[in-house]
C-alpha cells in the first residue's frame, strides 16, 4: 500500500532556512547542508529497499494562492499567511507493507531538536471504494 508523508513548515521556518533574520536565528550554511543530507540519506535509503514512490519539497508560503468561493465566484488570497499558520512544504510518497512501517519512516523526518514538530502520515487510496469501507 501506498502512504503519503506529509512535512510541514511555516513561513518563518523557510526564512530561517534562507538565512534570514527574525525571531529564530537563522540557519547556518552548515546546519542547511546537514538538513539536505539527513533528506537525502532517508530518501536514498527508501529507493535502496523499493520503497520510495515520490519526494518533493514544495516553495515558500510566500509564492503560495489560496483560492476559495465567495458568492459562487473564485476569491484568490497571495502567501504568505499568518506566521503562525503551517502549510504543506513537502511530501515523501512511500510504498510499503504496512502502516506501521509508514510510521516508523515518518519519525525519520521529524527533526528531534524541534519540540512540536511533526509529520503526518495518511494512507493513498487506489479508488472510491476505499473511502466507502
Amino acid at each position: 500500500m501506498k502512504y503519503l508523508i506529509m512535512l510541514y513548515g511555516s513561513q518563518r521556518d523557510y526564512d530561517v532556512m534562507a538565512g534570514r533574520p527574525g525571531d529564530q536565528p537563522p540557519m547556518s550554511p552548515e546546519q542547511l547542508a546537514a538538513m539536505h543530507v539527513h533528506m537525502e540519506a532517508i530518501h536514498k535509503e527508501l529507493a535502496e529497499t523499493g520503497e520510495l514512490v515520490d519526494a518533493q519539497g514544495l516553495s515558500a508560503p510566500v509564492h503560495a494562492r489560496r483560492v476559495r468561493l465567495r458568492a459562487g465566484a473564485p476569491v484568490v488570497t497571495d502567501g504568505p499567511y499568518a506566521e503562525t499558520q503551517e502549510v504543506l512544504a513537502g511530501y515523501t510518497m512511500v510504498e510499503c507493507a504496512s502502516f506501521d512501517r509508514a510510521t516508523e519512516i515518518a519519525a525519520r523526518f521529524v527533526n528531534p531538536d524541534a519540540e512540536g514538530e511533526y509529520v503526518d502520515v495518511r494512507p493513498v487510496v487506489d479508488g472510491i471504494e476505499e473511502l466507502q469501507g
